[in-house]
C-alpha cells in the first residue's frame, strides 16, 4: 500500500508544483483509496507535508547534488519523486534507503521519460554518497 501512497503523494505534489498553490489546496480535492488503513493514511501525509515543509531544503540539496543542472530544467514529475526520495532518505530513518531509491526509480519507469528511472537512480546514489561523506547533513535543514 505505501507504493500507491507514493504515487498519490507524487499525483499531488506534480499538481502543488505545476499550479504553484498551496499543499492544502491540492488535498482539498485529493481523494484517498478507502481501503487505506491509518498507517498508509499517516505516511501518505508525512511524505506530502514532509516534502512541502523542508522544501527550500529539499532543493538545495538536489541543487547540491545534481550540481550542472537547475531543478528547473528538470522534468517535473522528476523534480517531484526525487523530492519525495531526498525526504524519505533524509528524514524518514525507518525507512531502508535502498528502498527510498528503488520506490522512486520506479516512479520514474511509470510516471517519467524513458530515461527517468537511470537519471533518478544516478541523482540519488550520488546524495548517498554525500550523505556518507558528511558533505550533506540534515543539520543544514535548522541553518
Amino acid at each position: 500500500m505505501r507504493r500507491k501512497a507514493r504515487e498519490i503523494a507524487l499525483q499531488v505534489l506534480f499538481q502543488k508544483d505545476l499550479r504553484e498553490c498551496s499543499l492544502g489546496e491540492v488535498l482539498r480535492y485529493t481523494e484517498l483509496p478507502e481501503e487505506w488503513d491509518e498507517e498508509t493514511r499517516a505516511f501518505f501525509f508525512q511524505l506530502v507535508r514532509g516534502v512541502d515543509r523542508n522544501i527550500d531544503f529539499i532543493d538545495a540539496v538536489l541543487a547540491k547534488t545534481v550540481e550542472k543542472w537547475s531543478l528547473s530544467r528538470m522534468m517535473n514529475v522528476d523534480r517531484n519523486i526525487l523530492r519525495m526520495a531526498t525526504f524519505e532518505i533524509m528524514f524518514m530513518p525507518d525507512i531502508p534507503v535502498g528502498v527510498a531509491i528503488n520506490e522512486a526509480v520506479e516512479l520514474g519507469k511509470k510516471y517519467g521519460s524513458e530515461e527517468s528511472g537511470k537519471f533518478i537512480n544516478g541523482v540519488l546514489a550520488k546524495l548517498v554518497k554525500k550523505i556518507e561523506c558528511k558533505e550533506i547533513t540534515v543539520e543544514e535543514s535548522s541553518k
